[in-house]
């Protein structure tokens, strides 16, 4: 079946249900405030190369990690006691975010874009993104930015400029969603790095419950 074309002047999405076997739902449309938080309500995110159409994802399988669940290693522990680690949220989010690009394109490619960078720092300007950072040893270490609505944060990348610098950045967040009353972290893909701090697949259903519990629409 073809995949659905969106009019770029009506914020609509078919039925989640109907994404195809891999997730992907629709292409087209825009990146405007309206659609991207419309789209972020419902379980729908924006992911695609350079030169390509927009498209619009929506996987059937969903993977978690619930902020209560985080799982610091052994390791980390150890990594915690012996440097002097902190945080800061939102510290310069056009600049995490940016660094989340550059690494990922030295290493394996990215879908961070011009358009995109722009899209999410106009959701961070409207305190529908926020960003964090890490540090060790009073040093930048790495970070992480996403989407955050109601109690629902949708992870978007992470970076590390040091070692450890993106499980801190995790563990930090985590902590600071489970004080707030967060109900997930969606991590949108699966990671043997992301299930070994807690990750856990879902259905779309229970994902979407969850959805609805953060927004406030079930309580």
């Amino acid at each position: 079946m073809p995949v659905y074309r969106l009019d770029e002047n009506e914020i609509f999405f078919p039925k989640p249900e109907l994404a195809e076997d891999d997730g992907l739902l629709a292409v087209g449309g825009d990146l405007s405030l309206d659609r991207l938080v419309f789209a972020y309500s419902n379980g729908i995110f924006p992911w695609y190369d350079k030169g390509q159409p927009i498209m619009w994802w929506c996987p059937k399988q969903r993977f978690i990690i619930r902020p209560d669940k985080i799982h610091v290693s052994h390791s980390m522990r150890k990594f915690f006691k012996k440097h002097g680690t902190g945080f800061e949220i939102n510290r310069d989010f056009a600049d995490t975010m940016h660094r989340c690009r550059i690494k990922r394109e030295f290493k394996e490619g990215t879908w961070i874009t011009d358009e995109m960078e722009t899209a999410y720092r106009n959701l961070h300007d409207n305190n529908l993104a926020l960003s964090l950072d890490a540090f060790v040893d009073g040093k930048l270490a790495g970070g992480l930015y996403g989407v955050s609505l109601g109690k629902c944060f949708f992870g978007e990348s992470m970076y590390s400029e040091t070692e450890n610098g993106s499980k801190l950045a995790l563990i930090f967040l985590a902590k600071i969603l489970e004080e707030n009353g967060y109900v997930f972290i969606d991590c949108q893909f699966h990671t043997d790095h992301l299930e070994s701090m807690g990750g856990e697949y879902i259905s779309y259903k229970e994902y979407k419950r969850l959805i609805d519990i953060g927004l406030g629409i079930n309580k």
